[in-house]
């Protein structure tokens, strides 16, 4: 009999979780909306049941004698407006259809963006929302977190919170990644000053399982080990890898404007843009976030940024991503 039912397994953080529940001795069913997603989630030793986040009826059966649901799934597509309907509307489904299994507890993987604090603050679980979302993507997940724990309160389900900032390690290379890769191979030579919270995903693993036994029902927890600035996180970079590179820095509205013309140029033509103006208000706004609230409420330790940076390098180059 399974114990735990898990969404999101064939992504990147969903199957790390996927990975170490497995390890863990856990029997997992895991949601797959394809073929190819039940393959994946097969491979890692969990149970694929086959069915679309939209469509609960068609998966429902799968939480039978859960007790925990892992709620990794979601888009984090920073530019394409049309798929971020899934973080509300998966949400609730996938909460609707815990509540009548009768799940004891959720576990939501939500996000760091949904604390919007201003610009220039050290944000911590409970910092006030600035009442602007710079982002269709932090907005989606802000709503997504407020129903879900609202929903989840009305059907008597615990649901924990988990909210990662940039995760990072061995087999991410897209989003803020490519800003390592970039640097490591020559190609990044100019960047914004701007910070970016960054978390490994091995502790970000670690704190959905702390959140399932540790954490406060109702309670969210950002998962943040390191907000370094662009220069400090490159500099680290370079003296793990033994890479020495200059970097030149623009100004945020050079970036902005860039972003503008760049979305403009993609949307004429019908087509999603690699960069856009959300994007460059992200990275422009800058982020530091105050992850001890999980030090001290489950028990996590964060790896060491120059630890887990070795580890990310040795990956990409055993595997070529950079030479």
């Amino acid at each position: 009999m399974p114990d735990a039912f898990l969404t999101g397994g064939s992504g990147w953080v969903g199957g790390a979780v996927l990975r170490r529940l497995v390890a863990d001795g856990r029997h997992v069913r895991a949601l797959a909306r394809s073929d190819h997603a039940a393959e994946v989630v097969r491979g890692l030793g969990a149970e694929p049941v086959r069915g679309d986040l939209l469509q609960p009826g068609e998966w429902e059966r799968g939480l039978d004698g859960c007790a925990t649901v892992f709620h990794v799934a979601g888009e984090v597509a920073m530019c394409d407006r049309r798929r971020l309907e899934v973080n509300v509307s998966g949400t609730r489904a996938v909460i609707a259809a815990a509540g009548r299994a009768g799940v004891r507890r959720i576990v939501f993987t939500s996000s760091a963006a949904t604390i919007g604090e201003r610009r220039g603050v050290v944000a911590t679980e409970v910092t006030p929302h600035s009442g602007h979302d710079l982002s269709g993507y932090a907005r989606s997940k802000r709503i997504a977190e407020e129903t879900a724990f609202a929903d989840a309160a009305e059907l008597g389900v615990d649901l924990v919170s988990v909210n990662p900032s940039s995760v990072q390690g061995p087999g991410r290379t897209h989003g803020s990644a490519r800003i390592f890769i970039g640097f490591l191979d020559g190609r990044l030579r100019w960047a914004v000053r701007t910070r970016m919270p960054l978390v490994f995903v091995d502790d970000a693993v670690t704190a959905h399982l702390l959140a399932e036994t540790r954490g406060r029902p109702g309670e969210r927890y950002l998962i943040n080990g390191w907000s370094p600035t662009v220069a400090e996180a490159v500099a680290t970079l370079g003296q793990v890898a033994g890479v020495d590179r200059r970097i030149r820095y623009l100004p945020s509205w050079m970036f902005t404007t860039a972003a503008a013309v760049v979305e403009f140029a993609w949307r004429a033509i019908g087509k999603e843009p690699p960069l856009c103006r959300a994007m460059a208000r992200e990275v422009s706004h800058g982020h530091h976030f105050d992850g001890s609230k999980a030090e001290r409420e489950l028990g996590l330790r964060y790896t060491p940024p120059e630890e887990w940076l070795a580890r990310t390098v040795r990956w990409y180059r055993e595997t070529g991503v950079v030479s």
